[in-house]
C-alpha cells in the first residue's frame, strides 16, 4: 500500500516542480496542453457549464470563474485560487480523480479483510502490519517490480493527459463505435463494458459526481484509518464496535487523552 500511494505520489507531482532548474522534456510535454478555463472541456462530452443557481459549497457564496460546475464534484470551493492557473486546474482535477480511486480501492482493501477475519473466513491480519509479512519474494524485488509497472502505467496515463486518446487499447469491431477519448474516463469495453459512461451528458455527469463524492469520502476515510491505528493499534471496525459498546470512554477525545 505505501510503495503504491508513493509512486502515484511521485507521479503526480506538478511539472513545474520537476522542471524548476532547467527545460526539459516534461514541459515540453506539458506544454502542448490546450489552455482552457474548464480543467476537461473540449475533451468530454459531459463537461458544460451549470447554472448560476447551483449547489454550492455555502449557500449564497460567488464561486470564482474558473469553477463554473463543468466539473465533476464542482461546488465551487477554492478560497485559496489554486485553480485559478488553467494547466493546474486540469492537472488538480486528474489528480484528485486518481487519487480518489486509490483511496476507494484502499479502504475496501482495509474493511473487507477485516470483515472476512470478524466471520472467521481469515486469521488475524492487519492492514497496518502488511509490511511485516513474508511475501514469496524479497522485498527489493517486489519494490523494484512494482516500481516498474506503476511507472509504466502512470508514463501512460501521463501520455493520455498530454494528448487524448493517444493510448488507446479499444478493440475495434466492424459494428462497434469507439469511445471518444475523454482524460480520466477510458470508457470502451475494457473499462465500460456496460456503457455507463455513454449516452446523455446528465445522466453521465452524475455518475462521476457521485465517484468524485465517493473518491473524496475515501480520502478523508483512509486518514482516518491511519490515525487510528496510530494512536489505537486497531482496525476501523475494532474501533468501531467498541466505541458502540461503549461510546462514552471510547472516542476521539479519549484517544488523544491516552497518548
Amino acid at each position: 500500500m505505501d510503495l503504491a500511494i508513493g509512486s502515484v505520489a511521485f507521479f503526480n507531482l506538478q511539472p513545474r516542480d520537476l522542471s524548476s532548474n532547467s527545460p526539459s522534456i516534461i514541459t515540453k510535454l506539458y506544454s502542448r496542453l490546450p489552455v482552457r478555463v474548464g480543467a476537461t472541456k473540449g475533451v468530454s462530452s459531459v463537461c458544460e457549464p451549470l447554472p448560476e443557481d447551483r449547489p454550492l459549497w455555502f449557500p449564497g457564496s460567488s464561486p470564482p470563474e474558473w469553477l463554473d460546475g463543468s466539473l465533476p464534484g464542482d461546488f465551487g470551493f477554492d478560497p485559496l485560487g489554486l485553480g485559478s492557473d488553467p494547466e493546474l486546474l486540469r492537472w488538480f482535477a486528474q489528480a484528485e480523480l486518481m487519487h480518489g480511486r486509490w483511496a476507494m480501492l484502499a479502504v475496501a482493501g482495509i474493511l473487507v479483510p477485516e470483515c472476512l477475519v470478524k466471520l472467521g473466513f481469515m486469521e488475524s491480519f492487519s492492514w497496518f502490519d502488511a509490511g511485516k509479512q513474508v511475501y514469496f519474494a524479497d522485498p527489493l524485488t517486489l519494490f523494484v517490480v512494482q516500481m516498474a509497472w506503476m511507472g509504466w502505467a502512470e508514463g501512460r496515463r501521463w501520455a493520455d493527459i498530454v494528448q487524448p486518446g493517444s493510448v488507446d487499447i479499444e478493440p475495434k469491431f466492424p459494428n462497434r463505435e469507439s469511445p471518444k477519448p475523454d482524460v480520466g474516463y477510458p470508457g470502451g469495453l475494457w473499462f465500460d463494458p456496460l456503457e455507463w459512461g455513454r449516452g446523455s451528458p446528465e445522466p453521465v455527469m452524475a455518475l462521476r459526481t457521485k465517484e468524485i463524492k465517493n473518491g473524496r469520502l475515501a480520502m478523508l476515510a483512509f486518514l482516518g484509518f491511519w490515525f487510528q491505528a496510530i494512536y489505537t493499534g486497531e482496525g476501523p471496525l475494532d474501533n468501531l464496535l467498541a466505541h458502540i459498546a461503549d461510546p462514552g470512554h471510547c472516542n476521539i477525545f479519549s484517544a488523544f487523552s491516552s497518548h
